[in-house]
């Protein structure tokens, strides 16, 4: 399992990633599950995937092989002339996949492959556009009414999100609330783990704001942590208290 969000703000987007893969938990292994693209002054086009990790590095390999194609073959993510049509090539090519694979293992290892990904980015000229792709190939985009997505394991950092989230928010304060819902899904969950990945899309930039790695060991992820845990226990202690009295 995995947990990955995407996050649209009037500033741009934000968009974090953990990299724990396990098959079991005596088989516990680090894989990056974001990556981007970018065209200077053009496009930038980021990818989190989630889901079985043969399905979603093939897709990401045939995505990566068609950056480096020859000039005269068309490439879905660098000349596509929406973000739109970006997700629907994503969304093809993710459903090709775990159909080869569900037939290629018969009728038994139907489900197996499944996988979901989250396509964000901007073309010039356009706004930038958030993606959420099922494992059909089908996708819904991210509006003001749904302004973020989640995908792998988002029960415990969800509600984190919606009583925090503010689509004026800084980047700055939209990271550590991002922050803090990871903290809490990796508090309860072991299937998610560090590093997380953190990418930083300002609108009409092509080119990441900020991007970084964070370990364990990171001193910030630690004040979160730690405050958060702190300041949840003064939230509960100053509630009013129940009484067995009417």
């Amino acid at each position: 399992m995995t947990y990955c969000v995407g996050m649209m703000l009037d500033r741009g987007l934000v968009l974090m990633s953990d990299t724990r893969t396990n098959s079991g938990v005596d088989n516990i292994s680090v894989f990056r599950k974001m990556y981007h693209w970018q065209v200077p002054g053009e496009r930038m086009i980021a990818i989190m995937t989630a889901g079985n990790l043969a399905t979603t590095q093939h897709v990401i390999s045939q995505l990566e092989e068609r950056t480096k194609a020859p000039a005269d073959r068309h490439n879905c993510l660098l000349e596509a002339p929406t973000m739109f049509q970006v997700a629907s090539l994503v969304g093809k090519l993710l459903a090709e996949t775990i159909h080869e694979r569900e037939h290629f293992n018969g009728e038994e290892g139907q489900g197996r492959f499944t996988a979901s990904i989250i396509v964000a980015g901007q073309i010039k000229g356009m706004e930038p556009r958030l993606f959420m792709i099922y494992p059909e190939g089908n996708f819904i985009e991210a509006s003001y009414d749904t302004p973020f997505f989640q995908i792998g394991e988002t029960k415990y950092g969800r509600p984190i999100i919606l009583r925090g989230y503010d689509r004026t928010m800084s980047f700055e304060d939209a990271v550590k609330l991002l922050m803090v819902s990871f903290d809490s899904t990796l508090k309860a969950n072991l299937s998610v783990g560090l590093p997380l990945d953190l990418l930083v899309i300002e609108k009409d930039r092509f080119e990441p704001l900020h991007a970084r790695r964070i370990t364990a060991a990171d001193p910030y992820f630690q004040q979160i942590s730690s405050g958060w845990g702190e300041a949840l226990k003064r939230a509960f202690y100053s509630l009013p208290d129940y009484s067995f009295e009417e």
